[in-house]
């Protein structure tokens, strides 16, 4: 399945990266994201947990940056694992940052995914309607996080790091650029 999607924030190339670069800060947009952990030097894994229909289940992810060119690009590599192994997902996902009018930035992301096992039987349509609405509710969360946070620093100059660069950044830009369309790709509901 592929999933891409581009919008754009009211934010500086700069100010998107180091927010997309940091799992305090992305980590609440992806809707069913539980825990994010830094496991190494580029790796990370994450715990989401995700609702297809009236299957709801949690998936362990281990995503490693592949690439990165900061401010601009990222490949990260993202294998997940359904408790008691009965589904898994993999996927490459590709991260692009393009400054636009008005100090705006343009984020596109590309996943390639794969997913395998019980909840494999949902690939299509249906997956594919879920993992749109999914994407939607990140991209609102994403984009309200990082403007409302742009706005509160707007007296500092531009290309301030709103979080920590490097190994942070592989994760919460892996976050961002796969996990919430592979937790799209799973419906997730974020109501209660």
């Amino acid at each position: 399945m592929h999933i891409e999607k581009t919008f754009a924030v009211a934010a500086s190339v700069d100010r998107v990266w180091a927010f997309i670069t940091s799992p305090d800060q992305v980590g609440p947009c992806m809707p069913g994201c539980q825990h994010v952990e830094i496991t190494g030097p580029g790796t990370y894994q994450a715990v989401i947990s995700v609702k297809i229909g009236p299957i709801k289940t949690t998936f362990n992810f281990t995503i490693e940056t592949v690439e990165e060119r900061p401010p601009e690009f990222a490949v990260f590599s993202v294998k997940g694992e359904e408790g008691g192994s009965s589904s898994r997902v993999t996927a490459e996902n590709l991260l692009t940052l393009k400054a636009i009018d008005n100090g705006n930035t343009e984020v596109t992301y590309a996943s390639n995914v794969t997913i395998v096992g019980r909840l494999g039987k949902f690939a299509g349509g249906i997956m594919q309607k879920m993992a749109e609405h999914m994407s939607e509710q990140f991209i609102t969360a994403f984009r309200e996080r990082v403007e409302t946070e742009q706005a509160t620093n707007a007296d500092e100059p531009a290309g301030t790091p709103i979080g920590s660069p490097g190994l942070l950044a592989a994760l919460a830009r892996f976050l961002r650029n796969l996990a919430a369309p592979i937790l799209n790709l799973f419906g997730r509901d974020r109501s209660p």
